[in-house]
């Protein structure tokens, strides 16, 4: 077992502190300290306006750095204070831990050892516990709250995270410092994950212990007022997500790779089955024909996430309908119209005239029947086209190994 000098150095070494913020614990908060000083002593406490004996504990402890805030004013605005305070005394990085006693200090050793596997080129990191939310004795609450939490987290990032609620984590103070954040509770560790993932950190989880000790823990998270703001929260992140922040990635990776070796790479020799790989298209074709003009990006991620195809795939032939393409579409959809309601091929429709906007509005309800016939079809057909196709690749693959 390491000694508590070599874990001094290893905190050293690594320009690393401990960052406690702690709202109305004096039950728990000192036995949380006197542990932590096992393994440190660069710690910084926030007291985020405690009304109980908080103050006069941590005047016990000289030997740790504490800032006491007059008035409290959320868990996530005590955080972004004490990312601030913690780079201003030198810190490169904290790792947070609730002064509850959920948290087992010794833990700290995953954290430090994820991060000295860090070389210098690689991206920088922010760990998350992973509290293992499936295991005994977890509150069927905080395991509910969780898996939300994960998977609009995964639809907004296209990443996956087990634990995105855990308090016990690792931040990189340059990154946390730069990024501007709105939230001031405990939404607010919900939108550094996300925000840090957009800005491609390797956000990511490390398996620690966790106690749920409900007779002595005391949580200030209030049910319904928290998780309407966790849920706004989210609201506001498929909106950015989809209209901003999908799009522009993955148009990046797709000129950083060129047409010829993003086919090559991400769809021939996807490990997805030729189903999935055909779906993704045919999802991608059926929204860039669908009448749902404006929120195509944001239809296509999501259908794409609910049917977990290639996002990526969907996007790329989504966008089927780009200017060059759009007069024509619309002129056939127009045309599928007609004929869907009997009034067969409209002979005086010129494929000029689609621009007009009072054509378009004068036949709505035909265009938009025409459009939806269009997409279902094309989508079908391009996905039997190119199921056939990966279907013939895969077994050429197979065959040559």
């Amino acid at each position: 077992m390491e000694t508590s000098g070599i874990y001094q150095n290893r905190f050293k070494a690594l320009n690393c502190c401990v960052l406690v913020p702690t709202y109305n614990n004096e039950g728990t908060l000192a036995s949380v300290l006197e542990d932590l000083l096992v393994y440190t002593d660069q710690i910084l406490v926030l007291n985020d306006g405690s009304t109980d004996s908080t103050k006069q504990i941590l005047q016990n402890f000289k030997q740790i750095e504490v800032r006491n805030f007059s008035k409290n004013k959320g868990k996530g605005q005590a955080l972004k204070k004490g990312f601030k305070i913690a780079e201003e005394l030198g810190y490169d990085y904290v790792i947070t831990i609730d002064s509850d006693g959920q948290h087992y200090p010794d833990d700290l050793d995953v954290f430090l050892s994820e991060l000295e596997k860090r070389k210098p080129k690689d991206k920088e990191v922010l760990l998350i516990g992973d509290r293992n939310m499936g295991s005994d004795g977890v509150p069927d609450v905080s395991a509910t709250g969780n898996d939300f939490s994960s998977y609009w987290y995964l639809v907004v990032t296209g990443f996956q995270l087990h634990d995105t609620q855990s308090g016990y984590r690792l931040y990189p103070l340059k990154v946390m410092n730069s990024i501007t954040f709105y939230t001031w509770k405990f939404e607010f560790e919900i939108e550094t994950i996300v925000k840090a993932t957009w800005r491609k950190i390797d956000v990511k989880n490390v398996p620690i212990k966790v106690l749920y000790d409900e007779k002595n823990r005391v949580s200030h998270f209030r049910p319904f007022w928290d998780i309407v703001r966790i849920v706004l929260l989210y609201m506001w992140f498929v909106l950015v997500s989809f209209l901003w922040i999908h799009p522009r990635n993955k148009y990046r990776d797709f000129k950083q790779k060129g047409f010829k070796k993003f086919w090559k790479e991400d769809i021939l020799k996807s490990s997805e089955s030729p189903v999935k790989k055909a779906s993704a298209i045919a999802i991608g074709i059926f929204v860039g024909l669908s009448p749902f003009w404006g929120i195509h990006t944001f239809l296509v991620f999501v259908l794409a996430a609910l049917l977990k195809v290639n996002k990526v795939t969907a996007f790329l032939f989504s966008n089927i309908s780009i200017p060059p393409f759009i007069p024509a579409i619309v002129y056939v959809s127009f045309q599928i119209g007609s004929l869907a309601m009997g009034e067969g091929w409209d002979w005086t429709l010129k494929l000029q005239s689609i621009g007009s906007t009072t054509d378009v509005f004068l036949g709505l309800g035909q265009y938009i029947l025409g459009s939806l016939i269009l997409a279902i079809s094309a989508s079908i057909l391009v996905w039997i086209v190119f199921y056939l196709l990966f279907s013939v690749l895969n077994k050429k693959q197979i065959i040559k190994s």
